[in-house]
């Protein structure tokens, strides 16, 4: 199953609107997400196009997916120790090695939006831990692990924040930098699919 886009909190829709093709998804039996986003990125080591392989994420948004009436899906607090699959990450780097793709390693902050990140604001999710920020991915990869689905996820670096030159950003530039990177992510996952 594939979807075209997504649900994003910005755009007016509650977490549960969010999160509902996931869990679609756990009704439908599926057992592994892959999830990619567009982010910025404020690691001083990443360049525009980069591929990071999400290995863990800080949750900053307003309001929590499993908020209310737990669902039976899974415990009232999931473990998320492991939110993205090591297993997965690692296959992801074997093929990447193979295709000698460049890809980094890094942590995704989710925030709100729909605004990008002030200079100072890339600075400070940098200081908490972050590798890139972005707007979506952490709401469907917490309901996922509550269904005890296995997630593997990626981001392009469409631009870089929190650096001594503050950088204007436009959603042109960052879908351009996405397009640009996409073959090489497509052919990745792809590929994981395969040997899975």
């Amino acid at each position: 199953m594939a979807m075209k886009g997504r649900f994003h909190f910005y755009e007016g829709y509650d977490m549960k609107e969010v999160t509902f093709p996931i869990r679609i998804m756990y009704e439908l039996g599926i057992k592994t997400l892959f999830v990619s986003n567009a982010s910025g990125g404020m690691n001083p080591e990443f360049k525009i196009g980069d591929l990071m392989i999400i290995d863990d994420h800080i949750n900053l948004f307003p309001e929590h997916p499993l908020r209310g009436k737990n669902f039976p899906t899974g415990p009232r607090f999931p473990d998320m120790h492991e939110a993205y699959s090591k297993q997965l990450r690692d296959l992801a780097d074997t093929i990447a090695a193979e295709k000698a793709f460049r890809v980094v390693h890094g942590v995704y902050v989710g925030v709100q939006g729909p605004t990008f990140e002030t200079p100072h604001e890339y600075k400070m999710y940098h200081l908490l831990g972050g590798d890139a920020v972005g707007m979506s991915t952490v709401p469907e990869v917490i309901v996922a692990c509550h269904c005890g689905i296995k997630v593997f996820g990626i981001s392009v670096i469409t631009d870089l924040g929190g650096f001594d030159v503050p950088v204007e950003v436009s959603h042109e530039d960052v879908q351009e930098a996405a397009n640009a990177a996409q073959p090489r992510m497509t052919e990745i996952m792809r590929e994981m699919i395969r040997r899975s």
